[in-house]
């Protein structure tokens, strides 16, 4: 089938309705939504989870599945109604016209299959174009999308590449046929941040060159800032707001954008002048959504009798034009520009004396070089190399690295789930290094508790809320009886702010961001004095983030708990810690109070990272540093810096140094240190990455 030559909008969805049925009821999950891609446009679809983003994805590719049905409106592709296509017709245009971009780039691989083959099926198959030639397309698709060595990476396995490249992969395939449409469902929510900066960097050089129109769907208001030229915003079903890029985010129309934005560090936001603003209330249920506005019953702005009066309530022009539009009665008496009224300002606990210490702790494991014949000979995996560090009460310390440079295994030996190879951890004055987690006392198991990235994977399934914080008393010796540890489990409930009545509830009865909660109030079952955050707001969404992270805070200015905040998200970093220690390859390469990591002069390694963070705020500007290649395997670490491979300032050490010789710390300032073989002249030229524009 020729592809259509078509000079109109792209994609032309209308007053959308979509609905699933169950026995009992219809669950309408999308109503009234209208959007328009024009040909060349990049348009970010924003909201958080639960609101209808994917099902409209999942609309445009008329793939609801059984229960799906449209009931209402039309979704046009190039001015066709793709409901009235036949069967075939949709078969022709699914991959060679619109192309998705899932989120997990596994569930699009065929494990058994080479990768070259599955991107030569893509032409052959849509375009009856020879194996010869389809062999020499996936060869250049895989060179654009910037992949090393493109013809072994064709005669791979799947499982044979990193995340960033299987991702890298599955666009590729996308791109195979040089689709009009892209649909992108949140492609970068599992990779690392400077994967995500150089995926969508790939994205957007693409979507120029082969002219392609995309629909971009994420939660990360940052980089759809940095991706798209328009953005429509959804909450609960509906588009509640949009406009272009600017007007979105500097003239916003809509109290739930407003709402959105007050939940996210922007640089220079200060944890205890001004703490984050959670959205209150929770999300409805598709089938409990309030009359009226589905948003008033968390809105400020809220006004009894006009915003739950029982009618739609339709899109307003926000402006002459209409290329702006809000659902909101009260759009034009609401003061935009009005200061946000300070939360009490909140005191910072005073950092107390030390509790941890670290002394250059090794830990390497021992694997078989070949999977398949485990006598012979054996590799080492240096997990950690010298890891020295202090953490004091009361301190937030944030460990930032990228996806297999140690952070988790570091967390590992410090909870006694593995013993370290070398060097000392010190507990108080207790070492505790070589105790497995079998052999410490009840004390030391509850002095070091973790919060785990995934709150879903962590509840026992058929106990209830209550009962699993109670196990924890009972394994801490808390309380003398049932009674008492009831008492106990009813405040810690409180203490995260979840209602009493929980207490009851299975975990699936909870949301993400309730079961994070409960999580964290068994941590502190013991009254913890180290708590490990792995990741701990990575799988909620932004609200939820806001009143998570401000809840630990909280708890820890309470409790003078020191917390060890591992993430990859240096926005939250910045907003949370005191202090920070930036690793790669298992190595420390930079360790100093917040604000001189995050001023120059960096590491180079820190200087990229801070760069690839995508930040909300139209008024910063950033300097743009792509990282090239991927993570060296800590199997087989580069010689020398463990950083030289990536590294832009590489040219400016003379003799080779960098390929040699793992740099020795230095100390920049006080409490400042970094491990590089940079001049100090050099250091001292670095220009800051990050700035806000004057206003």
């Amino acid at each position: 089938m020729a592809k259509l030559d078509y000079d109109g909008p792209i994609l032309e969805i209308d007053k959308l309705s979509i609905s699933f049925f169950t026995r009992l009821r219809e669950i309408p999950a999308v109503m009234d939504f209208s959007v328009t891609v024009q040909p060349g446009e990049a348009v970010g679809l924003v909201g958080e989870s639960g609101c209808g983003k994917s099902t409209v994805a999942l609309g445009v590719m008329q793939d609801l599945g059984k229960n799906g049905r449209i009931v209402g409106g039309s979704i046009k592709f190039k001015g066709r109604d793709l409901s009235e296509m036949s069967m075939e017709e949709l078969r022709d245009i699914r991959g060679s016209e619109i192309a998705m971009i899932y989120q997990e780039p596994m569930a699009s691989l065929n494990p058994a299959m080479k990768i070259g083959k599955q991107l030569m099926e893509v032409p052959m198959i849509h375009q009856g174009m020879s194996e010869k030639d389809a062999y020499e397309r996936a060869l250049q698709v895989v060179t654009d999308v910037k992949l090393p060595d493109p013809k072994r990476i064709l005669n791979s396995f799947p499982h044979q590449l990193s995340g960033g490249q299987q991702q890298r992969i599955v666009i590729a395939m996308a791109l195979m046929s040089e689709p009009s449409l892209l649909i992108l469902d949140e492609p970068t929510t599992a990779l690392d941040v400077t994967v995500e900066a150089a995926v969508v960097e790939l994205v957007k050089d693409l979507g120029k060159k082969y002219g392609t129109s995309m629909l971009f769907i994420s939660h990360n208001l940052g980089l759809v800032l940095e991706t798209c030229d328009r953005i429509c915003v959804m909450y609960s079903g509906e588009a509640v707001e949009r406009g272009s890029i600017g007007q979105v985010f500097d003239e916003m129309q809509h109290p739930y954008t407003q709402a959105l934005f007050r939940s996210i560090p922007l640089p220079g936001a200060d944890k205890n002048a001004r703490p984050l603003v959670a959205i209150p209330g929770n999300f409805p249920l598709p089938h409990e959504r309030p009359p009226g506005c589905n948003f008033g019953p968390r809105c400020d702005y809220f006004e009894e009798g006009l915003c739950n009066e029982n009618k739609a309530i339709p899109m307003f022009p926000a402006n002459d034009d209409a290329s702006h539009e809000t659902r909101c009665l009260k759009f034009k008496e609401i003061d935009w520009n009005a200061p946000l009224e300070l939360a009490e300002v909140k005191q910072k606990g005073e950092v107390g004396d030390v509790v941890l210490k670290m002394d250059n702790l090794k830990k390497y494991y021992e694997v078989a070089a070949s999977a398949l014949f485990s006598s012979g000979e054996k590799k080492v995996v240096k997990a950690n190399e010298t890891l020295s560090f202090e953490a004091r009460e009361s301190e937030t310390l944030a460990i930032v690295g990228e996806s297999g440079c140690g952070k988790s295994t570091f967390a590992k030996v410090l909870m006694g789930l593995e013993t370290a190879t070398e060097g000392t951890i010190t507990l108080g004055n207790k070492a505790i290094q070589d105790v497995p987690i079998e052999e410490r006392d009840t004390q030391t198991v509850a002095d070091v508790q973790m919060v785990f990235q995934n709150p879903f994977d962590t509840l026992n399934p058929s106990m209830t809320v209550g009962r699993q914080i109670i196990r924890a008393l009972e394994i801490f010796k808390v309380g003398k009886n049932e009674g008492e540890r009831h008492q106990r489990m009813l405040e810690l409930l409180d203490l995260v702010k979840l209602p009493r009545a929980f207490a009851d509830r299975m975990p699936r009865q909870l949301s993400g961001g309730q079961k994070q909660r409960v999580g964290i109030a068994r941590a502190f079952a013991g009254d913890a004095r180290i708590v490990v955050a792995d990741e701990p707001v990575s799988a909620l969404d932004v609200s939820v983030q806001a009143a998570v992270t401000d809840l630990l805070m909280e708890i820890q200015r309470e409790h003078k708990t020191t917390l060890l905040f591992i993430s990859h998200d240096l926005s939250i970093v910045r907003y949370l810690s005191d202090r920070v220690m930036v690793m790669y390859l298992g190595h420390v390469v930079e360790l100093g109070t917040t604000d001189q990591v995050f001023s120059p002069p960096y590491h180079p390694y820190t200087e990229a990272l801070l760069s690839a963070v995508p930040i909300a705020d139209t008024s910063v500007e950033k300097q743009h540093i792509v990282l090239e290649g991927d993570i060296p395997s800590a199997m087989n670490p580069p010689p020398g810096c463990p950083f030289q491979t990536r590294c832009r300032w590489k040219s400016d050490v003379p003799g080779g140094l960098c390929e040699k010789e793992v740099p020795p710390v230095r100390h920049l300032a006080e409490g400042h240190q970094v491990k590089c073989h940079l001049a100090d002249d050099i250091l001292a030229r670095m220009e800051p990455v990050i700035k806000i524009a004057a206003e």
